[in-house]
Order: C-alpha cells, then sequence, then structure tokens
C-alpha cells in the first residue's frame, strides 16, 4: 500500500542523534513524512544523582557570589529542582535573588522567571559570547561568578573570566555521558555509511562529537566524513553544535532561529530541493532517498531498485550497461540476472513499467521525453 498523505519530506530518511526532546523531534519529523532513525548519541545523568552538583550548591550558598550565569532553561529548572529535593531549595532561590542574574536567551529568561526570580539582563542573540562581551566590560577582576554549565563545550568562556582575575565556580547541573545502548547510534552510524541517510540532525554539540568518537572506534571516521561532505545532509540547530563538524571539514546548515520547528523547516526546504526530477514516459518523477515521486504519488522503492534509478538517472536518457548497472547493486556478484530480477521490482515499484525501456542486448534507459532531449542529451 502506497502512502496517501504526503509531505515534504516523504521519501526521506533522517537521523536523530538527541538524547533530550528525542520524540518532539521525531514527532516533527514524521509528521512531514520522514522516515525516522533514532541513536541517541548521548544520555543525560540523573540531576538528583549528581553529588558534583550538590556541592557546588551548598558552597553558593555558604557563599554568595557576585554573578549567576544560566545558560539553558533545561538545567536551571533541574538545578531549582534537585535543590528542592535536597531540602535547599528555597535556601538557593534566596541566595540567587541577592546577585546579578544572568539568562542567556528566552526560553532561559522564562525557566528564571518561573522560579520566581528576575533576570539582570538577557542577550537578544542567546549568544554566550555576548554574556561574555557584557561581562568583560563590566569588569570581572575580583568578582565572583556562578557559571550553569550545561554539557556543551564554552570555548574560551572560562579561560576569559579567569584571566580577566575572575573566580569561577562550574555549577554541573547535568552531564553528557556515552548512551547504556549503543545499539542504535550504531544502526544510526551503519545507515549513514551504507547511504541509506539522507540527513542526520544534531542538536548539542556533545552529540556531533560522539557520533565522530563513534565512527573512530569503528575505523570508519574517514568514511563518515566522506558520508557527511557529499551524500549526507548535516542539520545543526545552532552554530555551537556545528563546531566539532565543522573543525572536521564538514559543512553544516543552521537555522537562523536555534529552535527544532526551524531546523525541521530547514530540513523541508534542503532535502526536496537535492532530489532529482525529469520529465520520463510522459510523467514527471522526483527520485528521493528511498522512495520516488511519480506524478506527485509516493512509490516507495527497494535499496537495489533506487541503486539501478540512481545510476539511470545519471545520464538520464542514454543507455546503461547491464554490467554497469550489475557494479551499483549492492551485494549483487557477477551474475547479471539480478540485475533483470532487480528491474522488474523497480519497474513494479514505480507502477509505470514503462518509465524505463529495455534496449536490446545493450542495457536500460531512463525513457526521457522528447522535449527534454535537448536539455540532457549533451549528458
Amino acid at each position: 500500500m502506497y502512502e496517501q498523505e504526503q509531505g515534504p519530506l516523504a521519501g526521506f530518511t533522517v537521523g536523530v542523534t538527541a538524547a533530550r526532546r528525542a520524540d518532539e523531534l521525531g514527532t516533527l519529523l514524521r509528521r512531514r513524512g520522514a522516515v525516522v532513525v533514532h541513536g541517541p548519541a548521548l544520555r543525560i545523568v540523573p540531576l538528583a544523582d549528581d553529588t558534583e552538583l550538590l556541592a557546588a550548591t551548598k558552597e553558593l550558598i555558604d557563599h554568595a557570589p557576585d554573578v549567576v550565569v544560566a545558560t539553558t532553561a533545561i538545567g536551571f529548572r533541574g538545578w531549582v529542582e534537585a535543590a528542592d529535593g535536597w531540602g535547599y531549595g528555597e535556601e538557593l532561590l534566596d541566595r540567587l535573588r541577592g546577585v546579578e542574574l544572568l539568562a542567556r536567551g528566552p526560553k532561559v529568561k522564562g525557566a528564571v522567571r518561573a522560579a520566581g526570580l528576575t533576570e539582570s539582563w538577557s542577550p537578544s542573540s542567546e549568544s554566550m559570547a555576548e554574556v561574555l562581551d557584557r561581562l568583560l566590560a563590566e569588569g570581572v577582576a575580583g568578582r565572583r561568578i556562578a557559571l550553569q554549565l550545561h554539557g556543551e563545550p564554552l570555548p574560551g568562556f572560562v579561560e576569559a573570566l579567569t584571566a580577566g582575575g575572575a573566580e569561577v565556580v562550574g555549577v554541573p547541573v547535568y552531564r553528557w555521558m556515552p548512551p547504556e545502548d549503543i545499539g542504535p547510534l550504531d544502526r544510526l552510524l551503519d545507515g549513514v555509511l551504507a547511504g541509506g541517510l539522507d540527513a542526520v540532525t544534531f542538536t548539542s554539540a556533545p552529540a556531533a562529537a560522539s557520533l565522530l568518537s563513534r565512527a573512530a572506534e569503528k575505523g570508519a571516521l574517514a568514511e563518515l566524513l566522506e558520508a557527511l561532505r557529499h551524500d549526507v545532509l548535516a542539520l545543526c540547530v545552532g552554530p555551537v553544535t556545528a563546531l566539532p563538524l565543522q573543525a572536521h571539514g564538514i559543512d553544516t546548515l543552521q537555522p537562523q532561529r536555534f529552535r527544532l520547528g526551524p531546523l525541521v523547516q530547514l530540513l523541508c526546504q534542503e532535502l526536496p530541493a537535492r532530489a532529482r526530477s525529469l520529465p520520463v514516459a510522459g510523467h514527471r518523477i522526483e527520485i528521493r532517498g528511498h522512495a520516488v515521486l511519480v506524478d506527485d504519488l509516493l512509490r516507495p522503492v527497494p535499496p537495489a531498485g533506487m541503486a539501478l534509478l540512481a545510476t539511470l538517472a545519471r545520464r538520464p536518457g542514454w543507455v546503461v550497461s547491464r554490467a554497469d548497472l550489475l557494479r551499483a547493486l549492492p551485494g549483487a556478484g557477477r551474475d547479471e540476472h539480478a540485475v533483470e530480477t532487480a528491474m522488474a521490482r523497480l519497474r513494479t515499484a514505480l507502477g509505470t513499467p514503462k518509465l524505463i525501456q529495455t534496449v536490446v542486448k545493450r542495457g536500460y534507459r531512463l525513457a526521457l521525453d522528447p522535449v527534454a532531449d535537448t536539455k540532457y542529451g549533451d549528458g
């Protein structure tokens, strides 16, 4: 049965590396037609089990800081909730009411206000660089600054404050660690390497670093980098998230607003724009990751069929030999009958057999419409 509801991502497969909010992101992608492969690259240590957070909370209650920097909404809420669970909730809030409280962006500001507090300042850019600039402009020499850590690298942030004469107290609200079950991440990685994924999404820098690290452990880092540079789109929720990938020379796409919704919207623009669209045998076909749109009807195609179709589409209208098609088939060996079998299944999947013509004793060709011959005939 063919899918009746078409979305902009129908026919595409998207990898999700997120641990936090993976369900939300997956739902947004599926609603737009994507097949989602979830391989969490990280897990988060539960707050209540983190003895370092408890020690830092007691330290700040006993010795007030001059400034507190709240970096993430979930982290700030979790800190307050964990302190409350330990019996220090009111003391922590009282302490935070008496200090300069900086909130990185509107979501963090909302979490601060939900706790009954009022931020002293929040940058419109949601940039930690802007927070740092403000602190350095105020002067940090001799000041005690508490920084809510959030698992992601903050390049140069602590170093700049320390160089300016500040005492920086880290508040480790939650910590990223490798996933307990590495299986789903390995399946996502294998999908990228095998060409089964059209895009991979990243919502944190540690997740990107973890995927790269896992590929290195499996001896597949070079293959992963090649895939992400040429065949598989890497989408990051923001510039900090993209840093580990960019360090390896991978170009990433990022939405203008660093949110899941805009990330999915960007994907809905980029993937269909990269799909090959051709006029064939009186029909319009669009070749997507694991399916083909034939006159706007989605036709799922098995991997062997997609390999054949992609090979034919590289030079539409030209004859491709069985030997060349055989080389394109995954694990087909030397038997050219495998091409005939896969071709028959491809034609059935497409629902319109005349899209692909058999050229006796030569091979197969896409039946490109005559009006398109001059456009594509030069190969």
